[in-house]
């Protein structure tokens, strides 16, 4: 029997035991506009693409608030996103209306993977099909949380998700060891310059085809975009163009050395 076999419905197990509808929803999550996240000793970032239907539409906003010290990011279809992001934050709400304090970032995805959980054993019903990057600040420091339409969920030290994200994890994980001690700017222009790799060759990063999140210590969930992202963007350019002439000098010296001699 062929695949069209199992997946008819999220409930049918095939027989290489796999969940169909749960593997559309992870492609789902693949083909939306690459998100990022990463983090130091004291702070979350989030950096994301965003898109437009057409030239006389705007751009979509890729981050939501949830509370003072959480936001997300998110690829996939935007509707489950919005449904996701509304119930974190009453979930984020309701924790501290009960309990006079914000709501610990590991209990929240926890409650948002059992949320996760309970439509890919229904029949009737399907999985969410969004990939989301939760950023936040507790009494354990920063975080960055990964969840998956499969339910899973993992703390990560930075992960990139999205269209052509791959090559922005393979840029995060030749760096990751020197996100721990950045300050803010460095751990933005660090995740702008791996948001980069996730462009066609032909696009280049500006102000209206990327924003910036930051959550950290003393500092409230932040959204920067448009000409807020200005600085950003023209320091990733500055320090690519510095080492661009700082290696062609190193290039040129034993030639000119060997000419003389």
């Amino acid at each position: 029997m062929n695949r069209n076999s199992y997946d008819g419905d999220v409930t049918t197990w095939s027989p290489q035991g796999r969940l169909f509808q749960v593997d559309y929803a992870m492609e789902a999550v693949k083909q939306g506009p690459a998100t990022i996240g990463l983090r130091s000793n004291t702070h979350a970032v989030l950096v994301s693409l965003t898109r437009s239907s057409s030239e006389l539409a705007s751009h979509l906003q890729k981050f939501r608030r949830i509370d003072e010290h959480i936001g997300i990011s998110y690829s996939g279809l935007m509707s489950d996103a919005r449904l996701l992001g509304k119930y974190m934050r009453t979930e984020s709400l309701n924790f501290r209306w009960t309990l006079s304090e914000p709501i610990p970032i590991g209990y929240l995805v926890d409650m948002v993977g059992q949320k996760l959980q309970k439509p890919t054993q229904m029949y009737g019903s399907r999985p969410y099909g969004v990939g989301i990057l939760v950023a936040g600040y507790d009494r354990d420091g920063p975080h960055i949380f990964q969840t998956c339409p499969s339910a899973n969920y993992y703390e990560c030290k930075a992960m990139a998700i999205g269209a052509r994200s791959q090559s922005a994890r393979t840029y995060l994980e030749k760096h990751f060891n020197t996100f721990v001690d950045c300050d803010v700017d460095q751990l933005i222009r660090h995740g702008l310059r791996a948001l980069r790799d996730c462009l066609r060759n032909e696009a280049e990063l500006s102000t209206l085809n990327c924003s910036v999140a930051v959550v950290g210590k003393d500092t409230s969930f932040t959204i920067y975009a448009k000409d807020s992202v200005k600085p950003y963007l023209d320091s990733i350019d500055e320090t690519g163009a510095s080492a661009v002439a700082t290696s062609a000098a190193a290039e040129a010296a034993p030639a000119e050395e060997a000419m003389e001699a």
